[in-house]
């Protein structure tokens, strides 16, 4: 019930004295199941790009391969993101958003059966590389959607809820998935993320709202926002904002056995701290947002940048380390949802491509700090090295956001400094 009212709140102006009915009107239940829907396949393809690092051990003893060469197929997910979520939205700006949707849950279920009913590796692979197609350009045109949903002023916290799909998908996705998987074979992980592709496929198709002209496009018109120095001010802030983040995150595990001195059984309880987080950071991002963007900008990675500081000293000690997973999940994921709707709206005439390249630059985030922590670990610089390049990231993505800020105050002024001036010549 209390779910149902939030959702209301977010889906609708408040009612006098800040009452609610629990009955919702038809167009409201309309948008919550759309807003579900976009949601739950967030849900899925993050499902899809982080439940294999369960099950590389089978995978690797069924198909003949190391485990180091089944790692690849993490790796080419990724890289198969920040390449695909471009073109393939480049592909379809012509069509309505809805309908590429649909194209791309389609794509992203056919990827799933390719890879549950694969034979062997190379077409494994093949079946990630088909669902990392559809991840990037999801990513990036279902926030559009579902900031359509509701009045301008909820937009955030419709992405943030959009998003929580996603991060639900790490609290209890890749668990539930990996067990799955160990228990009735690695093919079974996938056949179930077919399963909710299909489910999600279905409830986008009766309750995504199609509307006359809600399409990208021209590519031209797509393209000519990348002109403007603000678009990339922002995709650098997403790249050096979320590759401080991940500079922990994917170190996490050996931070917390080495270097806190967790027992390997409590790791996936940690993530599952970690997980819940993320959830209450990507719902508060968004509620923020919604009532100050740039404030929360730098607001959202000071606080990233500040607990990875902390956690560089806290991961000595057991209490303080699991703690501190819990505030790095929520720092972390608070940025999402701002980064989202910043890129919005400095691409508004035709944000679905630039919002899709967003979708990659946080992917190009997370290769360039787990290449940069690995070189340091490699170095011999030990574990708490990645740390502190986050650190050294999230402070590059403060002074960008800062001259992103610049920049507006800049041209908010300009149009009343040239009246002055015309005055001022009359």
């Amino acid at each position: 019930m209390q779910f149902c009212q939030w959702l209301e709140k977010l889906l609708d102006k408040p009612g006098r004295a800040g009452q609610y009915s629990t009955a919702m009107p038809a167009s409201k239940r309309r948008r919550m199941f759309a807003l579900g829907a976009l949601a739950l396949g967030a849900f899925g393809i993050g499902l899809t790009e982080f439940v294999v690092v369960g099950l590389l051990g089978p995978l690797g003893d069924d198909l003949h391969v190391s485990i180091s060469t089944a790692g690849l197929l993490v790796t080419g997910y990724a890289a198969s993101v920040a390449i695909g979520a471009p073109l393939m939205t480049a592909a379809g700006t012509r069509l309505p958003r809805k309908t590429m949707l649909v194209i791309l849950m389609s794509l992203f279920i056919a990827g799933n059966v390719l890879a549950a009913k694969a034979p062997d590796y190379g077409v494994l692979m093949t079946g990630r590389v088909v669902s990392a197609l559809c991840h990037g350009a999801f990513m990036g045109i279902g926030p559009i959607m579902a900031a359509g949903l509701v009045a301008p002023e909820r937009r955030s916290r419709a992405i943030a809820l959009m998003m929580t799909g996603l991060t639900l998908s790490n609290v209890v996705g890749v668990p539930f998935g990996t067990a799955l998987g160990q228990q009735l074979g690695w093919r079974a992980a996938f056949w179930g993320i077919a399963i909710i592709g299909a489910v999600s496929l279905t409830a986008i198709i009766a309750f995504v709202p199609s509307r006359p002209g809600d399409s990208g496009g021209s590519l031209r018109t797509e393209l000519a926002v990348f002109r403007r120095p603000q678009v990339w001010r922002v995709l650098t802030i997403t790249m050096l904002g979320w590759g401080a983040a991940y500079a922990a995150i994917t170190f996490l595990e050996p931070i917390l056995t080495r270097v806190s001195g967790f027992d390997t059984a409590a790791v996936p309880w940690l993530l599952i701290l970690f997980g819940i987080g993320l959830t209450c950071g990507n719902l508060l991002g968004g509620r923020l947002a919604d009532r100050a963007l740039m404030p929360t900008l730098y607001g959202t990675v000071i606080a990233a940048t500040a607990a990875l500081a902390v956690f560089a000293f806290a991961a000595q000690h057991v209490v303080s380390a699991a703690i501190m997973v819990f505030v790095l999940g929520a720092a972390g994921f608070a940025m999402v949802p701002v980064f989202q709707t910043r890129v919005m709206d400095v691409a508004k005439e035709a944000p679905a491509l630039a919002s899709s390249v967003n979708a990659a630059a946080f992917n190009v985030g997370i290769a360039l700090s787990a290449w940069f922590g690995g070189l340091a670990i490699d170095g011999g610089l030990g574990l708490i090295a990645p740390v502190w390049i986050g650190v050294a990231l999230g402070l590059a993505a403060l002074v960008v956001a800062a001259a992103s800020g610049a920049a507006d105050r800049r041209t908010s002024t300009r149009p009343s400094s040239a009246l002055a001036a015309s005055h001022s010549g009359a």
